[in-house]
């Protein structure tokens, strides 16, 4: 479930909090906010134990994830579809609550979370499927306040939010890289090649300035500006890890866009 590793946690909460307070001009309610919250935390844990069961057969040859718990047999293979149904149990009872317009966009998020796993052995880009699947949570906060999924805001915000997780998780492969082309799995680091700290940054800086849009469809104030160039420290720490530190540091960069995503639901809670 990770939960000694919030980050996962942080990066699908992010998107789907700056989606509740972009939808509406006033603040969400409170109890659509824990909500959301506690959805986020349950599925994020789902999407572990999916992950952990579908290459309980080849994260034994990954340096990184040679010692979860199915891998180590610590736990069965029943245990852990055992958990599994309980958490999909208690994120139906979360998504009850929810209006029922955020069912659909549910669904489409646990079959993504299903898909990608697989993604890794058939697509030469499957943090494409992550992207979607990390986005799901977004028109499910725009459903959720009555707002128009259709509205080119929400399109702005999701296509802000695939770049990033395709950026983000770009670092994230790249620890991976060499035991991943051992044991044959897929992914954009080893798609884009000798290139990919490059296109990361580009990424990442393209994905930041898309959001100079949404402030002007907002209008939004100084004090959104200000934390939108605080994010871009972010950034910046992500180039210097990238370019002058050894890939062991490349995790590092993965877990500064947790402080990423922080910044800019600051900068929307006060824009």
């Amino acid at each position: 479930m990770r939960l000694d590793k919030p980050i996962g946690f942080y990066l699908l909460w992010a998107p789907t909090a700056w989606a509740l307070w972009l939808a509406c001009a006033t603040p969400p309610p409170i109890m659509t906010v824990l909500l959301f919250l506690i959805g986020t935390l349950i599925m994020r844990s789902a999407g572990c134990v999916i992950n952990d069961i579908t290459d309980r057969n080849i994260d034994g040859l990954v340096e990184r994830t040679k010692l979860r718990p199915l891998v180590t047999q610590e736990i069965s293979f029943k245990q852990a579809t055992g958990l599994l149904i309980l958490l999909l149990s208690l994120a139906l009872v979360i998504l009850l609550l929810l209006p029922k317009d955020c069912l659909q966009f549910a669904l489409y998020a646990l079959i993504l979370s299903m898909l990608y796993p697989l993604a890794k052995r058939f697509i030469s880009c499957p943090q494409l499927i992550l992207s979607l699947s990390f986005s799901m949570g977004m028109p499910m906060a725009f459903a959720a306040r009555n707002a128009s999924i259709w509205s080119l805001t929400l399109s702005l915000l999701m296509l802000i939010n695939i770049l990033w997780v395709l950026a983000y998780d770009t670092e994230y492969a790249m620890v991976d890289k060499p035991d991943d082309l051992i044991a044959g799995v897929k992914s954009s680091a080893i798609l884009f090649g000798r290139y990919d700290k490059f296109i990361t940054i580009i990424l990442l800086s393209f994905m930041h300035f898309l959001w100079l849009f949404i402030a002007s469809m907002i209008q939004a104030n100084k004090m959104f500006y200000g934390f939108w160039l605080a994010a871009i420290g972010c950034i910046i720490y992500q180039y210097h890890i990238l370019y002058t530190c050894k890939s062991d540091t490349y995790l590092a960069a993965f877990k500064s866009n947790g402080v990423y995503g922080l910044w800019m639901w600051i900068a929307l809670i006060f824009a």
